[in-house]
């Protein structure tokens, strides 16, 4: 009973919602608040990850019964950097909202919401976002298109298929273009801006212990992603496949991806193809141990003057500790495989990580 309770934690870990703590709940209104303090500390040449990166996370899930068919939720999630001074305005100190969204449900025919949220593609990201610290995914970023956290999802999420076949789920997604010309994107970064973009994606519990996932997302590029120095296509599109086995214990997960003019190289533009693959496992020990290994590997196509180019490839090879449901204690070992002589820039050192982390 103990393995599997921490083996959940674990396989959790990156949906602090697990150990959300219930506040309220009465006349078919519920609220929870969850969060975590992670006490970080990184060891690298490379002085944009070396040093303190102390943070705190917290936020909350509600939802109300409409009727007996029909539930309303909603979800908000801040962050806090907890290694700057007290100077400066949020967004220089790393502070940000990671999610805020709030929908409808409706019995087996699925749920629909809209705000800011999780990308379909990121469905099969997912699986291989397991290290503990250096997490760096190959096609997953946050306000990258559909392949991580964005604005202006509008989300279809159906589950065991209208109730008729278990472990059968798809979504569908739909998000408006985020970009200096709307009215939300007059400081909005060139490499986190997308035109209007749509996606799906779809997985199955085959048994086993075994689950198949896929997805695919097109977006419309804008006209200053075209103008920056890589990159040119009026399209950004990818599709996505994985493969994971949990029972419990055991635990490992595969995931490939091809991508054309979505990939980002620095802040320099976008490579016209990327090949993307991730492979995780992990074993969760009943005394509280948890060893992993990671592989990633993103690999840039055909990008100008350059050709063929590493973008990011590592392995990853972290040692957790649980002391309970509500702490743990890791070390993260970064193994940098991308050719330190790379004309672009990418970062090749090796980096080490510590952790202490409170959550609930």
């Amino acid at each position: 009973m103990k393995i599997k309770l921490i083996a959940a934690l674990v396989a959790l870990t990156s949906f602090n919602s697990v150990h959300a703590a219930e506040i309220y709940n009465k006349d078919g209104n519920k609220l929870d608040v969850y969060g975590k303090a992670v006490a970080r500390h990184y060891f690298s040449q490379n002085e944009s990850v070396d040093g303190d990166n102390t943070y705190v996370r917290f936020g909350f899930k509600g939802e109300t019964q409409i009727s007996n068919e029909l539930t309303g939720y909603g979800q908000w999630e801040y962050n806090v950097q907890a290694n700057n001074s007290e100077g400066g305005s949020d967004a220089q100190k790393g502070n940000k909202t990671r999610l805020g969204f709030a929908g409808l449900k409706w019995g087996n025919y699925g749920s629909l919401d809209y705000g800011r949220n999780f990308g379909v593609v990121f469905d099969v990201a997912s699986v291989t976002d397991t290290p503990v610290i250096f997490d760096d995914q190959t096609f997953s970023n946050t306000d990258n298109f559909l392949t991580g956290r964005g604005n202006g999802f509008l989300t279809y999420r159906n589950r065991n298929f209208f109730g008729a076949v278990d472990g059968l789920n798809f979504a569908l997604q739909y998000q408006g273009e985020n970009s200096a010309n709307t009215n939300n994107g007059a400081d909005r970064d060139i490499m986190r801006s997308n035109g209007d973009g749509y996606g799906a994606s779809v997985s199955y519990d085959i048994g086993y212990d075994i689950t198949v996932l896929g997805a695919y997302a097109s977006s419309k590029r804008t006209d200053a992603q075209n103008s920056l120095f890589f990159g040119e296509g009026k399209r950004a599109d990818i599709w996505a496949g994985g493969l994971k086995y949990d029972d419990g214990s055991l635990y490992l997960a595969a995931t490939y991806a091809q991508a054309h003019n979505l990939t980002p190289i620095r802040s320099l533009g976008y490579a016209n193809k990327s090949e993307n693959l991730e492979l995780v496992a992990r074993y969760t020990f009943e005394n509280g141990i948890v060893p992993g290994v990671g592989y990633f590997r993103s690999k840039g196509k055909d990008i100008e003057v350059v050709g063929d180019q590493d973008l990011l490839n590592y392995w990853d090879f972290s040692l957790s500790y649980y002391f309970n449901k509500n702490m743990s204690v890791y070390v993260d070992y970064k193994l940098n495989r991308v050719n330190k002589d790379n004309v672009l820039g990418i970062a090749h050192d090796d980096q080490t990580g510590l952790g202490l982390t409170y959550q609930f």
